[in-house]
C-alpha cells in the first residue's frame, strides 16, 4: 500500500481544521478497536510528514483522522 504524499496529508488537516474547531465532539476508534467520545484538544496536523493526526482530551497520544469522527452535524 503506497503512502499518502505530504499535499493530500496536509489537505486532510487543512479540510478538517476548516469544518470542526478545537474542542469538537468526537468519536475515536482506539487500538484495541473500543470507540471512545471525547473532544479535540488540538488542530489536525502532519505527523512527522507521514500521518494526519489530531490529539484528544483524555486520551494519551494523538490518533490518526482516520480513526476520529466528529459527532456535530
Amino acid at each position: 500500500m503506497k503512502r499518502p504524499s505530504l499535499a493530500k496529508l496536509q489537505k486532510q488537516c487543512d479540510d478538517w481544521n476548516a469544518k470542526w474547531p478545537v474542542g469538537s465532539l468526537v468519536t475515536c476508534t482506539k487500538d484495541s478497536g473500543d470507540t471512545v467520545t471525547t473532544v479535540t484538544t488540538s488542530e489536525a496536523q502532519v505527523l512527522s510528514g507521514h500521518s494526519a493526526v489530531i490529539w484528544m482530551k483524555d486520551i494519551r497520544g494523538c490518533y490518526l483522522l482516520d480513526r476520529v469522527k466528529c459527532l456535530a452535524a
